[in-house]
């Protein structure tokens, strides 16, 4: 018999029980010291030279229908294949240098 796999994500998660409620609100008033990390190895500074932030992250792709000047895709494309990845990857960085200058000026 062939299961039906479940996958959540944060707007459809299931709500917590009244019991998950009271255990989690008696873990987390437990002080960190009695939290028991001892089956969790120690990762060295030799490992962390090596790590990446963000390795296994993969966006969820959203179709939409957009309209683009026909220049702008014509250049786009005649970079070859991989057109709509690198007009994904222009928007990322665009929108991540207006959230990283909304928050400094919210920090400043």
């Amino acid at each position: 018999m062939k299961k039906k796999m479940v996958s959540h994500t944060v707007e459809n998660l299931p709500a917590l029980t009244d019991k998950q409620r009271a255990h989690l609100r008696a873990m987390a008033a437990q002080p960190n010291r009695r939290v028991d990390t001892s089956d969790i190895p120690e990762i060295s500074d030799e490992q962390w030279r090596f790590a990446e932030r963000g390795r296994f992250y993969r966006p969820v792709k959203r179709q939409i229908t957009a309209r683009v000047d026909a220049d702008v895709l014509s250049w786009l494309k005649s970079q070859g294949k991989g057109y709509q990845s690198r007009l994904n990857a222009i928007l990322r960085r665009e929108m991540l240098a207006a959230v990283r200058a909304d928050e400094s000026k919210k920090a400043g």
